[in-house]
């Protein structure tokens, strides 16, 4: 389809940040899926970095990795959650990587001589990057998703590039602004003074929402809501609530009550098509709130103060945990008061254990404690990416006798780097995007844990790292009963370990987490919570004998 025919839908923010944008943005967007609309989502990030990848995870929180290798905000992680569908580079755009660009067009005299400035080569760049997606012909919808919130200085260039779209002949758009409305309890009353105040500052940068969505605790009655539609410029039924949900899962069920997917359709004057088919995301939800079971899964990280560091593998556990009608209660365990005098006490009453990515020295020994207690006491375990590589670190010093064993990210005279720097990073000094990024092909041995997790030979993962486990050591660690199960067809690195005499003990250098969705949860970790309740099972039957 022409670009033309492309409907885009912006989400806007005001009042206050971390309100839900990605969360109804994703919501609307699977809504609109399931009515039949072909959709994709897209976020605009108004930071200067040119992506997250250098952002510090307790700032930003995780770094999300697509399967054409970019390095993206945690918001793409959600999108594909709820669309099941894969996001690329096009998905996500910065300030940075925006005049980046025009600059470089700037050096290379593509602007002939002409004085460069925010209006219009910015924005111009700023519409350009949000009709991409549209031009493919792929998608009937996209869905645009502005950074910030309105009234910040970062975010005016792109509410100057909305509102010049909503201006252009080419271009069917509408805005969706998402608000608080917060509850005094000393009056006992919901005020929304600060939703009239937020949209009044979208109108001063010459854009009208067409729909708004009010963040609330509390039920907004109809006669509150007949009000914000008088004081804003918007039709009652274009005047959404979003209440709190026990878990983000809800909200596409919230949205469809509230009837945002036909607000939008009737803005954007397209057919309903079909009512929303959602049955097997309801069937989800239906185990999410009533599972049979409930296991607590450890996950030993050095990010633990900001739990969206780790967004992608707590959504996986809770998806592999619903496919096994179990509630997985994560219990989070920082790696730096992890020792070996205390890690009974910190790790003992968990089923099961996973050992989150990660870079640097610190907390690096915690999280290699925590792998010798899984290993020992026959807990089942996941290591990921670095969690992995503690995997490897772990066995060789307490199975092979190699006490100097280490990786050379953290000890580059180590004895025996069982863990080094890849052979095409050696010559590389920048720290953005450089690190093998994306999906790379992987083939598994069979008769392994991985093979009975996947169900087949050749896979694809997506990677984030630097270190890649040393083939000179492959052969001491199968003598000792770790062995590679998963290897990279094209390269021959490591990419699964695994220990063949132990219930469930799997280390991947790659990334699951950030394939599993809400209706396809990702094998590995659908295996290893099965593991986790068969062992609970076996061990309930040792000490009923």
């Amino acid at each position: 389809m022409p670009d033309n025919k492309t409907k885009y839908i912006f989400v806007t923010g005001g009042v206050t940040s971390s309100l839900g944008k990605g969360i109804i943005s994703a919501s609307l967007a699977k809504l609109l899926q399931a009515r039949g609309y072909s959709v994709t989502i897209q976020k605009l990030d108004p930071y200067i970095n040119v992506d997250p990848g250098t952002l510090n995870p307790y700032e930003h929180g995780e770094c999300y990795v697509t399967e054409d290798g970019a390095e993206t905000d945690l918001d793409l992680g959600h999108y594909e959650r709820y669309l099941d569908s894969p996001t690329s580079q096009a998905n996500n755009v910065t300030t940075g990587r925006i005049y980046q660009h025009v600059i470089n067009k700037e050096r290379e005299g593509a602007f002939l001589g002409k004085t460069v400035q925010v209006i219009p080569h910015i924005t111009d760049e700023i519409k350009r990057r949000v009709r991409l997606l549209g031009r493919t012909g792929k998608y009937d919808i996209v869905i645009t998703e502005i950074g910030g919130t309105v009234g910040d200085i970062e975010s005016l260039p792109y509410i100057e590039a909305v509102r010049q779209l909503k201006w252009d002949p080419e271009v069917d758009c509408i805005v969706i602004h998402l608000t608080l409305v917060p509850y005094l309890s000393t009056s006992g009353e919901l005020k929304t003074k600060p939703t009239q105040h937020s949209v009044k500052m979208l109108q001063e940068s010459g854009v009208q929402a067409d729909v708004l969505v009010l963040r609330t605790e509390q039920p907004i009655p109809e006669d509150v809501k007949k009000k914000v539609a008088l004081f804003c410029n918007i039709s009652q039924d274009a005047v959404i609530e979003s209440a709190n949900a026990e878990t983000i899962y809800e909200v596409p069920i919230f949205m469809q009550e509230e009837k945002l997917d036909q607000v939008v359709l009737k803005k954007l004057d397209l057919p309903g098509k079909q009512e929303p088919d959602i049955e097997e995301w309801k069937a989800f939800l239906a185990k999410l709130k009533n599972p049979k079971r409930s296991i607590n899964i450890g996950l030993i990280g050095k990010y633990i103060e900001l739990k969206d560091s780790y967004i992608s593998i707590h959504e996986a556990l809770i998806h592999a945990g619903a496919k096994n009608d179990t509630a997985v209660k994560v219990h989070w365990i920082h790696s730096e008061g992890l020792e070996k005098e205390n890690i009974a006490d910190k790790l003992g009453g968990l089923d099961g254990i996973l050992v989150a990515p990660g870079f640097g020295e610190r907390g690096i020994e915690g999280k290699i404690a925590a792998v010798e207690y899984a290993r020992k006491q026959k807990v089942p375990f996941l290591g990921i990416c670095l969690g992995m590589q503690c995997a490897v670190i772990e066995f060789a010093r307490h199975e092979l006798g190699l006490m100097g064993a280490h990786t050379t990210e953290i000890d580059k005279n180590c004895p025996d780097p069982v863990i080094f720097l890849m052979e095409e990073q050696k010559t590389v000094t920048d720290k953005g995007g450089t690190m093998r990024l994306g999906a790379y092909e992987c083939k598994i041995n069979p008769n392994t844990k991985a093979a009975k997790a996947y169900g087949k030979e050749l896979i694809k993962e997506r990677h984030r790292h630097r270190f890649e486990f040393n083939n000179k050591y492959l052969d001491q660690f199968k003598e000792k009963g770790m062995i590679a199960s998963g290897i990279n067809p094209g390269g021959g690195m490591v990419e699964i370990v695994e220990i063949e005499d132990h219930p469930w003990f799997v280390g991947v250098q790659f990334h699951p987490e950030y394939s599993s969705t809400v209706l396809n949860p990702h094998p590995l970790f659908v295996e290893f919570i099965s593991a986790v309740i068969k062992e609970n099972h076996r061990e309930l039957a040792v000490k009923e004998n």
